[in-house]
């Protein structure tokens, strides 16, 4: 099992397998989430996914929809206000997590930037750096797959 846990350690979870993609999101609402750059997102298999403790510690924060559907949100332990998962995941396949929560290796490594045309100004992408995807490219990648 892979386990991960907000900052204070209260929400705790862990699940069997991490199968990706693994993107680090450049878009605005990801840095302002993160406080960072990016946000690196893991798609996990929602099979095997179990929340350990702090389920009572979860709250919600729905934005508005932008542009189209779906809303962006952000789920966090309201102690320490961490981004967290979901305490019930949705019913899919997969969906994916924050990967700074984890506190074991996932097994996979980041394998594209996304949503670049949104990135900070002070970031920049060097010779050799993983592959760079903006919204137009994303869909199209998304829908071949």
């Amino acid at each position: 099992m892979i386990r991960g846990s907000c900052l204070c350690g209260g929400v705790q979870f862990e699940f069997e397998s991490a199968v990706g993609p693994f993107e680090l999101c450049h878009c605005s609402r990801c840095r302002k989430s993160s406080g960072s750059q990016f946000m690196a997102g893991i798609t996990i298999r929602a099979k095997g996914f179990r929340m350990v403790t702090g389920r009572e510690l979860i709250t919600k924060y729905e934005l508005p929809v932008r542009d189209e559907p779906p809303a962006y949100a952000r789920v966090f332990c309201r102690r320490c206000g961490c981004v967290v998962p979901e305490a019930d995941p949705p019913n899919t396949e997969s969906f994916e997590i924050a990967a700074g929560l984890l506190d074991d290796d996932p097994g996979v490594r980041p394998d594209r930037h996304i949503m670049v045309e949104c990135k900070a100004p002070w970031t920049e992408f060097r010779e050799g750096d993983l592959p760079q995807f903006d919204l137009d490219a994303l869909r199209k990648l998304r829908a071949e797959g």
